[in-house]
């Protein structure tokens, strides 16, 4: 029944001569000689030195089993300057990019694999994507508040507890804590390390902000230095711009060159257009409200303090010839007083000093009288106690005492024989 319905004229070709007949059409209509734009979106990405790229049609998805797909490749040779370009244009090939490629077919005859060598990328296409994305993004952040979300978040007025979203080492990193550090000003710096490009660097970003929005900050810094703009990509990512947003604490930026304008930047609080000057800016936040509410009010305090002083070193210039002169005038009358009174004393002296003599003089006479030597001499006598009591009366002796009698011109000791008298 075969060869009824099939003629064996033509002759039976090996699977090899069959991908070598089918390679010289494919050559032929789109071979390197007759290479095709081909527009499609990205649905795999793969680099190792060369590039591989699985592209779909526009708008097809994963669940459509019958979509077609085109194994594209780019070899190192050619890929190498057009990652360059890309790179510099801050164009990423990621899945769900659309892209057109430039390049012929080509076949694979070991694996039966038709692929797709692409020789260039439209590149302002990918520009013009991109763009179209970014502002797409910013009108739906737009739409729903969230440009001026965190630009709403108050302020402190002394932010000197500075949360730091950076990866150290880097210039930009220098450039913002260098400004800081020099200030003379006692600024806390609260670093979260993260990558700040690459793939990863928006997750790390997203992560390292809301880490900071949990601890007491003043302000976040989100830093990075100049670079290209694929560089700099990942401060227009989407989940960035929202963490950002949804900061309950003030975030600042300082990311780029001049002229660099991220979606970051449009969603903060305050921007800068290089991390020196937004270290400047924050030094400057502080010394405002140093200048304010510390030095200003010190001067006027120094100001009052000189006019008091000045005005008291006046009065008191005036009040001390004041006393001076009548100092000088109280002691001339004190003076004359003094002369006066001196003069009174010696005079009431003198006379108080002869009444003195004439008294001492009358008191010698009465009191020889009853001095006891005489009493002595008379034939008196005085008896002590050996413990050198007198003895006035017979009570202050007994029987068998020893006493000491003093006469005029000496001493004997006695024994108290016997007491004759009323207390006997």
């Amino acid at each position: 029944m075969v060869q009824d319905e099939f003629t064996l004229d033509e002759p039976i070709l090996e699977v090899g001569q069959f991908y070598e007949l089918v390679t010289a059409q494919l050559e032929a209509a789109l071979g390197r000689r007759h290479p095709r734009w081909v527009r499609g979106e990205v649905a795999k990405v793969y680099e190792k030195t060369h590039l591989y790229l699985d592209l779909v049609d526009a708008g097809s998805t994963s669940s459509d089993t019958k979509r077609p797909v085109l194994n594209a490749h780019c070899w190192a040779s050619q890929w190498n300057p057009l990652k360059r370009k890309l790179a510099d244009d801050g164009v990423a090939l990621k899945p769900g990019v659309i892209v057109s490629c430039f390049g012929y077919v080509d076949l694979y005859a070991p694996q039966g694999r038709i692929g797709f060598t692409v020789t260039a990328i439209d590149v302002e296409g990918l520009l013009g994507d991109v763009a179209r994305r970014r502002q797409e993004l910013i009108n739906r952040l737009k739409e729903e508040g969230l440009l001026e979300a965190n630009k709403a978040r108050p302020l402190s007025p002394v932010p000197l507890r500075v949360g730091l979203v950076a990866s150290p080492g880097t210039e930009g990193y220098s450039d913002f804590t260098g400004q800081l550090l020099k200030s003379g000003y006692g600024f806390e710096i609260l670093l979260v390390k993260t990558a700040v490009q690459g793939e990863s660097a928006p997750a790390q970003i997203v992560s390292a902000l809301e880490t900071l929005d949990q601890g007491q900050v003043d302000l976040i810094c989100l830093v990075r230095g100049g670079g290209s703009k694929g560089d700099l990509a990942c401060f227009d990512d989407e989940s960035v711009a929202r963490a950002i947003a949804g900061a309950s604490t003030p975030v600042f930026t300082g990311i780029g060159h001049t002229g660099d304008e991220s979606i970051a930047d449009l969603v903060a609080h305050t921007r800068a257009i290089t991390p020196t000057k937004l270290g400047e800016d924050i030094v400057n936040l502080v010394a405002q409200w140093d200048q304010r509410n510390v030095r200003l009010p010190a001067q006027r305090i120094l100001s009052a303090t000189e006019a008091i002083l000045e005005e008291a070193t006046v009065y008191v210039g005036e009040r001390r010839r004041t006393m001076i002169f009548a100092v000088r005038d109280r002691l001339r009358l004190e003076r004359r007083h003094l002369g006066a009174t001196r003069g009174r004393l010696v005079l009431q002296s003198t006379h108080l000093l002869g009444a003195a003599q004439q008294m001492l003089a009358s008191s010698r006479q009465l009191l020889s009288a009853y001095d006891p030597v005489r009493r002595l001499a008379q034939g008196w006598a005085i008896v002590t106690r050996v413990d050198g009591r007198v003895v006035k009366q017979l009570d202050d002796v007994t029987a068998g005492d020893l006493v000491r009698v003093r006469l005029s011109d000496g001493t004997f000791d006695s024994t108290v024989k016997q007491k004759d008298g009323d207390g006997s």
